[in-house]
């Protein structure tokens, strides 16, 4: 259930009452909020993604004092609805436009599919999510590209909203009241968008030493521990496990924020179950970091460094599917073997197993797509 996201909805406080929880929100991953009255504020706590109907939003808001709220009588001609033709103006525009709705009747529902068509948030607001509206806009709008995105007041209304019909709202927002309750809802994101790759053990066919490339160590702002490191290969649907340079060596010290990739060309796996060029990585990408079981976890880019070296070809079948990479030739560079444990590229020997993925899919410009289309 990858690429969940919260917002919070600023509190009916004074700046001094709520400045404290903005920032634990801040703190907590969670940079998107909705407030109409305090952007000047906002902003000077940190960088914040601000949701208002002022010009100067990052997302015009559409719907409070308006009908997605009541403020307005809607008329069941959708067409002429106001908040509508407000979000067709402002899309015209170039702007990002979010809308507001509290679903109090089946207009109003029908209201939240025809926004939905247009803008590119949607943020739904009922009594109890657990009855039968929020499924039927799901799966009305399942196909468009709009975000929705829940309110909620608690991590229980937030589970229900972000599972619902197993694949649930986008994310979801909620009226910031404690620390606490910032915790739970945030520690619930990140643990709904946790993406699951299913390893193989690949057997090792072929180890060759070759001439000098360009390779890539990417370094992370994440510590890594043993068992950890990032899906890398030649091959967009079959790529082999690289550990992290976590592990102590007589020859280097550890930098458990580090993976020694390989070649520029090679890709690497990253959030939304797509792939990069190890290239194309610069500071602030996104790349996801993938455990021995296949548990993964999101990172970012600190810093992508490219350097001549020695490199070795790595060769490895799996039901009849081969698969081909290179690495760095050096003792540092590890894989990890069938008991889920680090193994040299200088110890691998024809026969051996080590942990890859393999997919089941084609990709086109790093996407995943139904085709056929041959590496080698």
């Amino acid at each position: 259930m990858p690429n969940k996201f919260a917002w919070i909805m600023s509190p009916d406080k004074t700046w001094e009452d709520k400045k404290d929880l903005i920032t634990m929100s801040l703190e907590s991953g969670i940079d998107y909020i909705l407030d109409l009255e305090d952007s000047e504020n906002i902003r000077k706590v940190g960088n914040f993604n601000i949701i208002s109907s002022k010009e100067d939003a990052d997302i015009y808001l559409v719907g409070i004092e308006g009908e997605g709220d009541g403020s307005l009588e809607l008329s069941e001609d959708l067409n002429k609805s106001i908040d509508l033709n407000k979000a067709k103006e402002a899309k015209n525009k170039g702007k990002t436009v979010c809308a507001y709705i509290e679903i109090t009747d089946k207009l109003h529902e029908q209201l939240a599919v025809v926004l939905g068509r247009v803008v590119d948030y949607i943020i739904l607001v009922g009594t109890d999510w657990t009855i039968i509206p929020l499924e039927n806009i799901i799966a009305d709008l399942q196909k468009e590209n709009v975000k929705i995105v829940a309110a909620v007041s608690d991590v229980d209304e937030a589970k229900v909203a972000l599972e619902t019909l197993e694949i649930g709202t986008d994310g979801v927002i909620f009226e910031v009241k404690d620390f606490g309750q910032i915790k739970e809802i945030a520690n619930l994101i990140e643990e709904l968008s946790t993406e699951s790759y299913d390893l193989k053990n690949l057997t090792i066919t072929n180890v060759k030493s070759l001439g000098s490339g360009d390779r890539v160590c990417i370094d992370t702002v994440t510590m890594m521990h043993p068992g950890e490191g990032m899906l890398i290969g030649s091959y967009s649907k079959a790529m082999f496990l690289i550990h992290s340079e976590s592990l102590e060596s007589e020859y280097v010290a550890s930098r458990p924020f580090r993976v020694n990739a390989g070649p520029v060309q090679a890709y690497v796996m990253v959030p939304g179950n797509k792939t990069r060029y190890l290239s194309e990585l610069e500071a602030g990408d996104e790349v996801l970091i993938v455990d021995k079981e296949g548990k993964t976890k999101q990172s970012i880019v600190g810093r992508s460094k490219i350097e001549k070296r020695p490199l070795l070809l790595l060769e490895a079948e799996y039901e009849g599917i081969k698969i081909k990479s290179l690495v760095q030739n050096a003792e540092t560079i590890r894989l990890v073997d069938e008991k889920g444990n680090p193994i040299s590229v200088s110890d691998l020997e024809k026969g051996m197993k080590v942990k890859g993925f393999i997919d089941d899919s084609a990709r086109h410009f790093g996407m995943a797509i139904d085709e056929n289309i041959i590496e080698q």
